[in-house]
């Protein structure tokens, strides 16, 4: 069933090596981002205070702030000791920069706030007096991630027509009421499969002007293999997989490098794109092994499988056995007798769409989630080194 990936395989050598890089991607800009999303509710374990100052990390994102009543809100029990511990970070890395990130997957509301000029006005004003007036000095911009305007989002969240023209003029207020200087970014989504079937992120965002307005779009290059998929499939996928049974109009653009593709044709240009790389995997308990080691077999459920410490637990289990595609340049693990497929990233994956994004001119590259690396930081010095070596 891979043995038509081998021509695919030879065009991929290139990347895979990193030998070369073209003049774009050298070319005198911006510093390289290596941005890393810190989920307040989900890295307890590894707080903010053990991000040694070396880290490579150029732009850390607290996530998340939601919306309640038209206004920022933050109701993390931890909130207080990680502005602290996010401050003292800085003041050991003085170039750090830290963004509040806004939303997330679930978040309502962002629909209503940004529905009129006053509505915007308001709630931007709240995210402005809680997090640069009374927490003066901790953050340095936002980051809007509207899952997703229009359509596409949890079936429970209203979402609007006029959300597409109004999330533009959402980061605008932004741009006006931030403290000058400030960065605006926004989360931006790949995945062509949500709650509502086929997905187009061109009918929930006006990329081309958000390109404009945003400092830079961290591309969620990830969760093209969730549970909308109705397969077992890789979470991110580097190339199109012909044995994919997507629908092919879908699946040209369900991969990184079809992604970025979509966004450059859409106006965005490469230098305002950071492409996203996951930390964690996606599980899928199939229904049969099938000829691929349950790759894009039926299946019963699927799980979460929390990055690279549980990843190695899995490989340390017996039964598990890891496979490699040459076209999706991506490893999985599959466990014949539970039938039990995983796609995770590692090391050696990672790295490979790390060189991608510097080989095609990209500001850089971001990671969710920054406690699901191991004790050695091994996935984000992959994720870095094409960018600071």
């Amino acid at each position: 069933m891979l043995r038509n990936a081998l021509t695919a395989c030879a065009v991929l050598l290139l990347l895979a090596t990193g030998t070369t890089v073209p003049a774009a991607a050298t070319a005198a800009g911006p510093r390289a981002v290596i941005g890393a999303y810190y989920g307040n509710w989900y890295s307890g374990s590894k707080p903010i205070s053990q991000i040694p100052s070396d880290t490579p990390v150029t732009h850390l994102f607290y996530a998340f702030s939601t919306i309640e009543d038209g206004r920022c809100a933050l109701n993390a029990p931890t909130a207080a000791k990680d502005f602290a511990d996010i401050t003292d970070l800085k003041r050991r890395k003085p170039s750090l920069k830290a963004l509040i990130s806004i939303g997330g997957w679930g978040a309502g509301g962002f629909s209503d706030a940004a529905l009129t000029r006053a509505a915007r006005q308001a709630f931007v004003g709240s995210c402005v007096d809680r997090f640069f007036k009374q927490h003066k000095g901790v953050f340095d911009g936002v980051d809007v991630d509207w899952e997703f305007p229009v359509y596409g989002g949890p079936t429970e969240i209203t979402d609007r027509p006029a959300d597409k023209r109004n999330m533009t003029l959402l980061v605008r207020e932004f741009r006006r009421q931030l403290p000058r200087g400030a960065l605006v970014t926004a989360a931006l989504p790949t995945g062509r499969l949500q709650t509502d079937g086929s997905y187009d992120p061109a009918r929930s965002f006006e990329l081309g002007a958000l390109g404009r307005e945003l400092d830079f779009i961290t591309l969620m290059t990830y969760d093209m293999g969730t549970s909308f998929s109705p397969v077992a499939t890789f979470n991110a996928p580097l190339r199109e997989v012909r044995e994919d049974p997507m629908p092919a109009a879908d699946r040209r653009w369900n991969n990184v490098a079809g992604a970025v593709d979509y966004y450059l044709k859409h106006g965005v240009s490469p230098r305002k794109l950071v492409l996203g790389t996951p930390f964690y995997g996606r599980g899928f308990q199939v229904r049969s092994e099938g000829p691929d080691h349950g790759l894009y077999q039926p299946y019963e459920s699927t799980f979460w499988v929390d990055g690279v410490d549980a990843v190695q637990r899995l490989k340390a289990t017996p039964g598990w056995r890891e496979h490699w595609h040459p076209v999706a340049q991506s490893p999985w693990l599959y466990h014949a007798a539970e039938r039990k497929f995983v796609s995770f990233e590692d090391p050696r994956s990672i790295g490979i769409r790390a060189r991608y994004a510097k080989h095609r001119g990209l500001l850089g590259t971001f990671m969710w989630e920054l406690g699901n690396d191991d004790a050695r930081h091994s996935l984000l010095t992959a994720m870095a080194r094409p960018f600071t070596s």
